[in-house]
């Protein structure tokens, strides 16, 4: 009975049987102790020790192995049962073991018995999780207790019968039970102890897809044993002296493994293809152990770097089988695109703690020291371009250091390195590394070349090369012999022997050298074309280089002459294909045209092309079908398109982003199927051109519309989708990456812009969401790749456009945004905002410098225009709500919510700190710039709304500012020179599509351009000044002068000091522009006031000093300003007359400065005094009642009235007080009578009026200026000669002299300097042309007998050289001019001619009293003409024996 008892209760729980015996013992209750000691009285007949270990805390078998916390050790829920540690006590006293032995002994049979039904396994079941969660608790209560002893467990762990499961040991690691580092430690054989850990790990990535153990359990077993590896592996050779606890022969352990594991992955990717999914996956798996001891913070860095560093060299060196032959043949297999993804990503794994520098460097060790596996070497060069944006210059500057040590040395090992990593590198495409052949150019095709040292490099290069030659690719054979590198004369002999050898591999691959094309990728791995579709492509590049520089490819030209026979057969017949011309010739006609005058095309080649054109034109009238059809794209842009719709299945799964840069590379390798090509920008022209683009009408090339609206397409709904499940910052760098490749494709680039200019510029409104977030993602991606975009010209005709040449492409976005409209500023804003949200979220990681120096700061400054405009919330200064959340989520909804999404972005914390920083502040001017641009007619704001953000914007905004931040700090003259600036630089961009922007009216200026309200404010802006000047006391600073006219000068002088002579069209424009905004302003702001004394006064100095200056340089006639301007300042004159005392005598005192301070306002009165007299007189009427006019008004009044009077014979005589006055009122008079009645006028003026006839003579030599100088003005150059020729003859009659007109050097005072102070500078220079004119027309006899004569005429002459000088051009010349031979000159030589032949025969007829006049002009004649300096000095020298004929002296 006592048996079958026993035997059940071994196999029932020891509650369960404790209550059946207190069942049975139901007579009397005992004591809590009496039951203990009974139970220990069975157990010492009954106890089986082992199972005990498996019982003790059965009810808690249930929990999880692993939880969140591990183990702290609380006891009181888990401990087993008193009687557990005494019976395990006793079993030891009588065994005579210690209790820790015990312990360990009766584990370890448990954990064998758990273990016994696995097998091979690596993973427990449910049912041995659960048993093994009993006994470790009771471990860890033994633990706890000092009753459980590790050493002997862990070697009797490997005394098993069956091998350890690597989860239990695991288990037994992390529940603190038996650290691995203990286990592994105490096997007794290293070599078994490798393979089993090995095998084990291999299993357990197998097993773990069809077990049920969790992704937690698989990632903490990695990381554990990952973390012991490496702790143990690769320890600091400080702590390997230290510690005792990890002997040598363990450290040897876990290396072992490592580098097993490695093996195990690299023999894998060796033979990717062949293995099946499942050992790929374990592969992979095991790949995370790079990824999970890097993150997890457990292992010293130190160690860490050891580990990655002796991994990546035994990468390198792992089995270097393969030969350099082999290397030459294969590496165009592993590309990125094309390479193993086990290997691809175990380098990614590697490039995560090892920084690229390091990489570097540490390759170039390996390189030097160490046979070396050179698909693993190259796969390296290629994965690193391909993921680390600063490896281009890395692998340049290796191989420059390869290079260099290569023909230093004369080492053949490392100038085929550098060879072998060049070719990989450049099958990655041009958006990484440049091409092969550009790379063989710049190290070998010039004299600076590596191998130019010494003729021993030479023959060491060509060595290399020749023994290369039987490995060669066609396409590498092609590059050194179309590029060859440059040897010195004397050398050349190696060169031809090598292209012989070259040659003849060519021809074994039966491909002609002949056949080349001219803008041939050589080095492109793609089979090579047709001939004649390579001709075809050919002239397809030439074209398109001649469009953008407008001259005849250099490479054209060359092959013209040096490779005749492929320029005759091939490319001259794809060039003249018969087609049907267009009526307006394109740019292959006009290219054709060139090469025909250039006379590189055979005459009856190019009359036979016309010819078939002709009769293609015939067939096309009669229902033919011209022209040859292209080839079928259908097929590349089948794949291209199957393969954007992978990469969107990728986008959009987060498991497979590893994935993404190989697709991307797959989707360059498809677009190269559609193009066609991939080009090889290797001509100096070519690596110039820029792309062009016409903003007014951008157009796409037609092969390429379908191409670039996928791509796009394809873009934006990957952008879409990619964002629908995480947020930018966590979709990885496919974006960045998609549109590098897309750069990396330079002849789509054009056809890539114009379409974007044809969808954000003309078709913005218009756009969906979807389109406007996609475009502006794509367009902060194409800001980042700026690198690998030409600059850009633009060009528009229309009103407010834009011009510029040479624009970075981050620039054109500015352009293509513009405000015109109310339409234009609201997709602005949306397009602004996505942009700048999408950038803050994509790069939020990233440092405050990072972002200022990568964001395009006129999309912020765009965002700072419109969103204040358009919402008035904007404008306010505190900003409510979650300053720190994004608004890229806001921006998927309906458009009615991009309002709340702006709102968010304009309070956002990291948008508003970029605010702070100055290159994104929006300064006035830039603000006034677009604001002037807005049409009030098409703009969102009503005419109120529009004036009441002025209002916030000049007054709120930008006035109190400060400085730094684009405002004016208080000061309301600044804000008025911005704004008059701002309205100028507006207007000078307009006028750049006005085409009548130069044409100078008779008598008014055209208005000017942009909001009339900015005007109106401005002139808000400026009354305030000048009221603010006015009240201030007389020493105060704003009583001082005004500053209108200080900032104009300040414009002017900034276009250069030479600017009325080298580009004295935009200073013309700038003074028309500055005198525009004058007539838009209250006349009174033309005159200061100031004090003197005690009495208010006019001060016109500073408008005297623009009339002077500049304005005078621009007007019509040279010698009166236009009506406008002149009615303005008469008006502004008696207007600010108000403020004097005495206004009267003020205005006669400025019009008395006006005849010695700025004459031609004078002038200018006489000429429109009819027009003027009556609006001074009213306005006269209107300030000053019933106060008589101003003397000096009289007085002019009086000139006129005296003129009329004598010109209708009233008069006998004229007033000539000032005579130079009353000239200028008779000659404006004049101008207005038959030829008749102006002989009549003279014969009338007697012997007493020779100071009048004088100043007539030169406002007449003036009106013959003018009308050579701008012949629109009407004014007929003969008549205007014959008026000046009578009049100089009259003063001839009248003995006269009238040569002081042009003489040179008069006192300041006198009246011919005076006469000269109303006459613009071009008109002054052009008095030498006038001068022989007029001398033309008189008689030479009477002229040579003044004593003024001759230093007048040969002053004039050496002028007149001087003005030739500064260009032919600055010597007009009017057809219709007779010289003093009546013939008509046909350059400005004539003139030069001819007044020098005048001076050679008039010098001997001169008496010698005008030579002593001549000193001052000798030396400045000997140095433009000597020959005539020696005439003049043998005339005046007569013992000088003999002279220079007429012949001799003829120079021209």
């Amino acid at each position: 009975m006592e048996g079958s008892a026993a035997a059940t209760a071994a196999g029932r729980g020891l509650s369960a049987l404790l209550a059946d015996r207190a069942k049975k013992q139901t007579h009397k209750p005992r004591t809590a102790q009496e039951l203990r000691e009974a139970a220990l009285r069975l157990l010492n007949c009954h106890q089986n020790l082992s199972e005990l270990l498996l019982e003790v805390g059965s009810s808690e078998g249930d929990k999880p192995l692993y939880p969140c916390g591990s183990f702290t050790g609380g006891h009181e829920d888990s401990a087993p049962e008193p009687f557990v540690v005494p019976a395990l006590q006793e079993e030891a006293s009588m065994l005579g073991v210690p209790l820790g032995v015990l312990s360990a002994r009766m584990a370890a049979a448990n954990i064998e018995k758990i273990s016994a039904e696995s097998g091979t396994a690596v993973l427990l079941n449910a049912e041995q999780r659960k048993k093994l969660s009993c006994l470790l608790q009771t471990l860890r209560d033994l633990l706890a207790r000092n009753a459980f002893c590790r050493l002997p467990f862990a070697q009797a762990l490997w005394r098993m019968r069956g091998p350890l499961i690597l989860e239990l040991a695991w288990h037994l690691h992390r529940e603190g039970v038996l650290s691995l580092e203990e286990l592994l430690e105490n096997h007794p054989d290293t070599s078994a102890l490798v393979d089993w850990l090995c095998s084990s790990l291999r299993l357990l990535f197998r097993q773990a897809e069809d077990s049920s153990v969790d992704a937690q359990t698989l990632q903490g077993v990695l990381t554990d044993f990952g973390i012991v590896f490496l702790h143990n592996g690769f320890r600091k050779t400080s702590e390997m002296g230290r510690k005792l606890e990890s002997p040598p022969v363990f450290c040897e352990v876990c290396s072992a493994v490592l580098e097993r594991m490695l093996a195990w992955v690299l023999d894998t990717a060796a033979k990717e293809k062949q293995e099946d999914a499942s050992t790929l996956r374990a592969v992979k798996c095991w790949l995370g152990v790079f990824t999970l001891t890097a993150s997890q913070g457990t292992v010293p860095p130190e160690s860490l770097q050891q580990f990655f560093s002796h991994t990546f060299t035994h990468v390198l060196t792992y089995n270097p089988q393969l030969k350099v032959s082999d290397a030459i043949r294969l590496q165009r297999e592993w590309s990125f695109a094309r390479n193993s993804s086990l290997l691809s990503t175990l380098f990614q794994k590697l490039f995560v703690v090892l920084r690229a520098e390091e990489l570097m460097g540490h390759l170039q060790q390996v390189l030097e020291a160490n046979e070396v596996n050179w698909h693993h070497v190259l796969s390296c060069i290629s994965t690193l371009l391909v993921c680390c944006a600063e490896a281009e210059q890395l692998v340049k500057d290796l191989l420059g250091r390869l290079l260099r040590k290569g023909f230093e040395n004369y080492d053949l090992e490392s100038l085929i390195t550098a060879f072998l990593i060049a070719r990989q590198a450049a099958f990655e495409g041009p958006a990484l590394f440049m091409p092969y052949s550009e790379w063989f150019k710049l190290a070998f095709g010039s004299a600076g070349g590596f191998h130019g040292s010494s003729k021993k490099a030479v023959v060491f290069l060509f060595k290399f090369l020749s023994e290369l030659v039987p490995f060669e690719a066609p396409q590498y054979l092609k590059v050194h012999i179309m590029h060859p590198p440059f040897v010195p004369a004397k050398y050349r002999p190696f060169l031809l022997e090598y292209v012989a050898l070259a040659k003849t591999r060519l021809a074994d691959f039966k491909v002609a050298i002949e056949d080349i094309g001219l803008y041939e990728d050589l080095s492109s791995t793609k089979d090579a074309l047709q001939p004649h579709c390579q001709a075809l492509q050919d002239v397809e590049k030439a074209v398109r280089i001649f469009e953008n520089t407008g001259k005849i490819p250099a490479v054209v030209l060359e092959a013209s002459v040096f490779r005749r026979p492929y320029y005759i057969s091939r490319f001259l017949p794809a060039l003249l294909l018969p087609r049907l011309l267009p009526e307006t010739p394109d740019s292959q006609m006009a290219l054709i045209d060139a090469l025909k005058r250039a006379e590189k095309i055979p005459l009856n080649t190019y009359s036979k092309f016309i010819e078939e054109c002709q009769s293609v034109k015939e067939k096309f009238l009669h229902g033919g079908c011209p022209g040859t059809q292209a080839g079928d794209l259908r097929g590349p842009l089948k794949q291209l398109k199957a393969e954007l719709e992978a990469l969107k299945r990728l986008v959009t799964d987060q498991s497979r982003q590893d994935a993404l840069p190989a697709q991307v590379a797959v989707i360059s390798e498809k677009l190269v199927g559609v193009l066609g090509r991939r080009e090889d920008e290797d001509e100096a022209a070519s690596l110039s051109l820029r792309i062009k683009l016409n903003l007014s009408a951008p157009e796409v090339q037609q092969q390429d519309q379908e191409v670039v609206n996928l791509l796009l397409t394809a873009f934006c709904q990957n952008v879409m989708a990619a964002s629908y499940f995480s947020p930018p910052d966590r979709q990885g760098a496919w974006p960045s990456l998609f549109v590098k490749m897309v750069c990396g494709h330079p002849q789509l680039l054009p056809s890539l812009l114009s379409r974007l200019c044809q969808l954000i510029c003309h078709q913005g409104p218009s756009l969906s969401d979807a389109h406007i977030i996609g475009l502006a993602v794509f367009v902060v991606h194409l800001n980042e790749a700026k690198s690998l975009i030409p600059e850009v010209d633009i060009l528009s005709w229309v009103p407010h456009g834009v011009t510029a040449r040479g624009l970075p492409v981050a620039e054109l976005w500015d352009c293509l945004l513009p405000c015109r409209t109310g339409e234009l500023i609201v997709f602005c804003m949306r397009f602004c905002t996505a942009a700048v949200s999408y950038f803050l979220c994509k790069f939020s990681s990233f440092s405050h410098e990072f972002l200022c120096a990568s964001l395009h700061p006129g999309f912020v400054k765009k965002l700072q225009y419109v969103v204040p405009r358009l919402s008035a919330e904007a404008r306010g200064t505190g900003y409510e709500g979650d300053v720190a959340e994004l608004p890229w989520k806001s921006l998927f909804h309906s458009a009615a919510c991009y309002q709340k999404a702006v709102l968010c972005l304009w309070k956002q914390t990291r948008f508003r700190e970029l605010l702070q920083e100055e290159m994104f502040q929006l300064t006035l001017q830039e603000w006034l710039l677009m604001e002037l641009g807005v049409h009030p007619d098409e703009d969102a704001l009503s005419a109120s709304e529009r004036q009441e953000f002025h209002y916030w914007a000049l007054y709120q905004q930008y006035l109190p500012a400060s400085a730094a931040s684009g405002g004016c700090e208080g000061d309301l003259r600044e804000a008025c020179a911005v704004l008059i600036g701002s309205i100028l630089d507006f207007c000078q961009r307009s006028e750049l599509f006005n085409c009548g922007h130069l044409e100078k009216p008779k008598g008014s200026v055209p208005r000017l351009r942009g909001s009339p309200e900015i005007h109106c404010r401005l002139q808000e802006m400026l009354l305030e000044v000048e009221l603010e000047r006015r009240r201030a006391p007389p020493n105060s600073h704003a009583a001082e002068k005004h500053f209108l006219f200080r900032m104009l000068q300040e414009r002017v002088k900034a276009l250069g000091p030479d600017a009325a002579e080298g580009d004295r069209l935009l200073w013309q424009q700038e003074l028309i522009l500055q005198t525009r905004v004058l007539l838009g302003l209250p006349p009174s702001l033309l005159i200061t006031t100031q004090w003197r004394g005690k009495e208010m006064a006019l001060d016109c100095e500073d408008f005297f000093s623009f009339v002077n200056g500049g304005l005078k340089n621009v007007c019509s006639r040279g010698y009166a300003l236009s009506y406008d301007i002149t009615a303005h300042f008469f008006r502004g004159l008696l207007s600010a007359s108000l403020e004097c005392n005495r206004s009267a005598q003020e205005v006669t005192a400025v019009l008395a400065s006006c005849q010695a301070r700025c004459p031609i306002l004078l002038c200018s009165a006489a000429r429109w005094w009819c027009q003027l007299e009556p609006v001074l007189c009213c306005e006269w009427k209107r300030l000053f009642f019933a106060v008589p006019l101003a003397q000096g008004l009289q007085r002019l009044g009086e000139l006129w009235s005296a003129v009329d009077s004598f010109l209708s014979s009233k008069a006998s005589s004229l007033v000539s007080d000032p005579p130079w006055i009353s000239a200028a009122f008779l000659h404006f008079a004049i101008q207005r009578q038959t030829a008749g009645e102006k002989a009549g006028v003279l014969k009338r003026l007697g012997p007493g009026a020779e100071q009048v006839l004088v100043c007539l003579l030169f406002f007449s030599v003036m009106d013959f200026v003018s009308a050579r100088l701008a012949p629109q003005e009407g004014v007929d150059v003969p008549r205007a000669l014959d008026w000046s020729s009578q009049v100089a003859r009259l003063l001839e009659d009248q003995g006269s002299g009238w040569l002081a007109v042009f003489r040179s050097g008069e006192m300041e005072h006198s009246l011919h300097q005076l006469l000269r102070g109303a006459a613009s500078d071009q008109h002054q220079k052009q008095l030498p042309v006038a001068f022989y004119s007029l001398l033309s027309t008189l008689h030479p006899e009477q002229l040579t007998r003044e004593p003024m004569f001759l230093s007048v005429a040969v002053d004039m002459y050496t002028q007149l050289l001087q003005l030739f000088m500064e260009g032919p051009t600055a010597v007009r010349v009017d057809p219709t001019e007779s010289t003093v031979h009546g013939q008509e000159p046909e350059d400005p030589l004539a003139v030069i001619r001819a007044a020098r032949q005048f001076l050679v025969q008039a010098i001997p007829q001169c008496p010698l009293g005008s030579f002593s006049h001549l000193h001052q002009f000798l030396d400045l004649c000997g140095e433009l003409d000597p020959e005539l300096k020696v005439a003049l000095t043998n005339c005046w020298q007569p013992t000088v024996e003999g002279s220079l004929s007429d012949d001799e002296l003829l120079l021209f």
